[in-house]
């Protein structure tokens, strides 16, 4: 999951698209989803957003993580520190479940780590002793903060992440660490008494080294679900552009086989139960500047920047203003802009690559999706894309 990683421009982008679009729908008319088959619906929000979490609508939401706690000497806790110069607050927490009056299913968890407050999960993870606190701690914040159960974003065991502390004993102690917080929570419940579950899930990596540094088979058993962060393929860290959330491999280049689909591949092979998978959508872009570009080869050239993220919000909105074409990738599944005059290319989901991922994910059999992050969406275009196809 994003944290201080993705740089969001406040810049508007003009774009203009080839074809039609739909009319977007108004806020207030968001889909919902009536199925056959309960697929779950994860929605990050980042609590150091300038947004108003009670205003969201959890019409079609099952869950939302709240984005991000903390781990201090150990223990689970909700940092007030800022973050891109806000300064999360408690009171999120009471506002989105207050949301729960209007969606009495709704779940509300809390995601400890992100890509910048990862660093406390070795040692937490280190000792018997250490996991035991750092399990008891994370029952008493679910307790405190009356959560319905808690996220686990470990960005990532066994690697260094944004310099975090990591050790080989990583890939082992992750799996003791879900079993000894499992088992806490699940305590918790039965002195409450109330027939209560609490919710235990992670995020997961994309790609063949996160599988390489967890056990993937073992840790169902002490996960209700987890949320695979199948986007940033190329990201803040490529001086080449390509596509940063495709379903399916791209032809070129063709040993570039990052995608959604092989995300799934890698963690069912690895044992983990397809069921309780969900595929994870971005709701943001990624922008390239000085792209090297040369006639119709748009894609994978070197360019003068990396790929800085950008809210879906803070550039589909101009949709009236020249300079952007739209193009697909037929066997990447994935759309991309393109402006030649500012040499400027955008990797992003819009509505035609949501089906094809929802079509994907129903036949697979995956638990639903996830994305990050509700503020990011404009006028609910993209959650609204999510939800129809979920009912069709």
């Amino acid at each position: 999951m994003k944290q201080l990683s993705l740089s969001i421009l406040t810049f508007a982008v003009g774009l203009i698209f080839s074809g039609c679009n739909p009319a977007p729908k108004s806020k207030t008319e968001v889909a919902t989803i009536n199925s056959s088959k309960d697929y779950m619906v994860v929605a990050y929000v980042a609590g150091y957003r300038d947004f108003d979490f009670s205003t969201i609508d959890v019409t079609g939401i099952t869950h939302i993580n709240y984005a991000f706690g903390n781990i201090r000497d150990g223990e689970a806790i909700f940092d007030t520190t800022k973050i891109d110069g806000k300064r999360l607050s408690p009171d999120d927490i009471v506002k989105l479940n207050s949301l729960k009056s209007k969606n009495p299913k709704l779940k509300v968890l809390v995601s400890i780590g992100g890509w910048s407050w990862s660093g406390g999960f070795s040692d937490a993870a280190l000792s018997e002793t250490s996991r035991a606190k750092f399990a008891q701690s994370c029952a008493k914040f679910v307790k405190d903060y009356q959560l319905d159960g808690i996220d686990l974003d470990w960005e990532y065991p066994n690697q260094t992440g944004a310099g975090n502390i990591y050790r080989p004993e990583d890939v082992q102690n992750f799996t003791l660490m879900l079993k000894a917080v499992r088992e806490e929570l699940d305590l918790m419940a039965r002195e409450e008494g109330k027939n209560n579950h609490y919710l235990l899930s992670i995020a997961t990596g994309a790609d063949q080294a996160y599988v390489d540094n967890t056990e993937l088979g073992k840790l169902a058993e002490y996960l209700d679900f987890l949320n695979i962060m199948t986007y940033d393929f190329y990201n803040g860290l490529h001086t080449v552009n390509g596509h940063h959330s495709n379903l399916y491999p791209s032809a070129q280049p063709k040993l570039d086989m990052n995608s959604a689909v092989n995300a799934v591949d890698m963690h069912t092979k690895a044992g983990f139960p397809v069921e309780k998978i969900n595929l994870g959508i971005p709701f943001y872009g990624r922008i390239w500047k000085g792209v090297e570009a040369s006639g119709d080869q748009i894609l994978f050239n070197k360019a003068e920047t990396v790929g800085m993220g950008i809210d879906y919000i803070d550039f589909y909105q101009n949709i009236n203003a020249n300079g952007y074409t739209r193009y697909w990738d037929d066997t990447a599944k994935a759309p991309y802009l393109w402006n030649a005059e500012e040499k400027t290319f955008i990797s992003y989901e819009d509505e035609q690559s949501i089906a094809l991922k929802i079509e994907y994910l129903k036949k697979r059999g995956l638990a639903g999706v996830m994305f990050w992050e509700y503020s990011a969406d404009h006028e609910h275009k993209l959650l609204n894309a999510v939800l129809s196809n979920m009912n069709e």
